[in-house]
């Protein structure tokens, strides 16, 4: 029928699985089919990534049978845990576990692991000015993922380390300007001076095909990506470009952060004092030439804020 090879995704109704899926489907002459791997089969989403062309089955990081039946066959596979989704370390561990088990149980060519920095190699869990979260992590969604490279790299699975970072998504949903008392817009970000790397989150996927289609090149190497590299007075500025009226940036203190009462906000004030203080390392493991030779299409922040301004506009 084909000689194309299967390319298996989790997470194929995120974001990061999304852009993946879309990815090997616009690519409709590429050496690639795809396998969109989902809890339900039946939802909107999954029903609609079917009548692209994708070919979905059901399988879930809590079923490692499952899981290896949805890898078999599979070429290479695209791993992705969902932190938000039990805000538990420990859940995060043993479904990448479970997810590399089932891929050397199913003779899988090549994983690409959605992965993180360990922040503690930064700001050490013994650091006093930061909480320590769920018993042994400074950022629990970054350290334990780092922690799961272990099980890649043990089991022998020929594994692409894919570092991600900040989803530009995040401006619409929540931390992007607000209008202050006076009728001005304010952006608050905690990171002071400092540059934070941000992509928009289906690049992510997108630049997964390109490791898969890389072949062996990137096997047992980590790629650290992103789309850009801005300053609070930068993502600013774009906002102010993008909606017409002047934006002001005010970053708050890592503390303040922590001290607002939001849900998590220890860990985001945490990760937040990770992007500041280790922003030389994580900014130039990021080579942004490197990620667009793998993702041409990759979007600049403006690019992608023209796409989304009305999620990001304020009342």
């Amino acid at each position: 029928m084909t000689n194309e090879k299967i390319i298996a995704v989790l997470g194929s109704t995120g974001a990061q699985g999304g852009g993946l899926v879309r990815a090997v489907l616009d690519d409709s002459d590429g050496p690639f089919t795809v396998r969109a791997i989902t809890r339900d089969a039946g939802s909107p989403k999954a029903r609609a990534l079917a009548e692209l062309g994708a070919e979905v089955v059901e399988a879930t990081l809590e079923d490692e049978a499952s899981l290896q039946a949805a890898f078999e066959g599979a070429h290479g596979v695209f791993v992705v845990t969902n932190f938000w989704e039990s805000m538990s370390a420990d859940v995060e561990l043993a479904q990448a576990a479970t997810a590399a088990r089932a891929a050397k149980a199913a003779g899988v060519a090549h994983v690409v692991w959605s992965t993180l920095e360990d922040t503690r190699e930064v700001i050490p869990v013994f650091d006093e000015r930061v909480p320590v979260l769920q018993d042994r992590y400074t950022v629990p969604h970054f350290d334990a993922k780092a922690e799961a490279d272990a099980f890649f790299r043990d089991s022998g699975v020929p594994t692409t380390y894919l570092r991600t970072t900040f989803y530009w998504e995040g401006f619409a949903q929540g931390s992007g300007p607000r209008r202050g008392e006076d009728g001005r817009l304010v952006l608050t970000l905690p990171m002071g001076d400092a540059r934070l790397a941000g992509i928009a989150a289906e690049d992510i996927g997108r630049t997964a095909y390109g490791v898969f289609a890389a072949g062996d090149e990137y096997v047992g190497k980590t790629v650290s990506i992103a789309g850009e590299h801005l300053t609070g007075e930068q993502y600013a500025a774009a906002f102010a470009d993008a909606l017409g009226e002047p934006v002001d940036y005010r970053p708050l203190t890592h503390d303040q952060l922590r001290s607002l009462g939001l849900p998590a906000g220890d860990e985001l004030g945490n990760m937040f004092q990770f992007y500041v203080e280790g922003e030389r390392g994580f900014v130039s493991a990021r080579d942004l030439d490197l990620v667009r030779s793998l993702n041409p299409r990759l979007q600049t922040f403006r690019s992608w804020l023209a796409e989304h301004v009305a999620a990001v506009k304020p009342a």
